[in-house]
């Protein structure tokens, strides 16, 4: 009995599939929404950022609810915005509204990350949870949030590199 030999798999002997076509790179060079996204993107950053500080505030000292809870929903809300104005992205783009093949592990973490901002929202408007725990699901949002966050850098970098070559 003969044994076949094969090499182990390996990302990096993988074959890379270029993340835009020709085409696709016209069009996301050629639309508004590439610059509206790229103006919304660092200005959620600073919100989260801003809202990380009021949730993390009133968590370790029980001061600043109302602060944190108001900056919570506005970052919800520029969540949002960016999903809704990235829907048209991609479908101008890739001619898909989500899930489009080059971005698509990063839209399916986008609907964890929409859902959990979205459970906050439930939870602040029933109040269920309690504010304690309202600003504990606000922190899982923001776990989420800067991991899908990282996938998008991690893509953007990717077509850097690729623009590059």
């Amino acid at each position: 009995m003969s044994r076949v030999q094969t090499r182990p798999y390996t990302p990096s002997a993988a074959p890379r599939v270029a993340l835009y076509t020709p085409e696709q790179r016209r069009r996301r060079d050629a639309t508004r929404w590439t610059l509206v996204q790229g103006l919304l993107a660092p200005l959620q950053f600073v919100v989260f950022a801003v809202s990380l500080t009021l949730v993390l505030r009133y968590l370790i000292s029980g001061e600043g609810l109302n602060a944190a809870t108001a900056s919570v929903v506005v970052k919800t809300l520029t969540l949002y915005t960016i999903m809704v104005t990235g829907c048209i992205w991609e479908k101008e783009v890739f001619d898909c509204w989500l899930f489009a093949p080059a971005f698509y592990w990063e839209d399916v973490f986008s609907m964890l990350v929409l859902a959990l901002h979205t459970a906050y929202l439930l939870a602040l408007f029933t109040g269920a949870l309690g504010a304690r725990g309202q600003m504990v699901l606000a922190l899982a949002a923001y776990v989420s949030y800067l991991i899908n966050a990282g996938q998008f850098i991690w893509k953007l970098r990717m077509a850097r590199l690729e623009a590059a070559k």
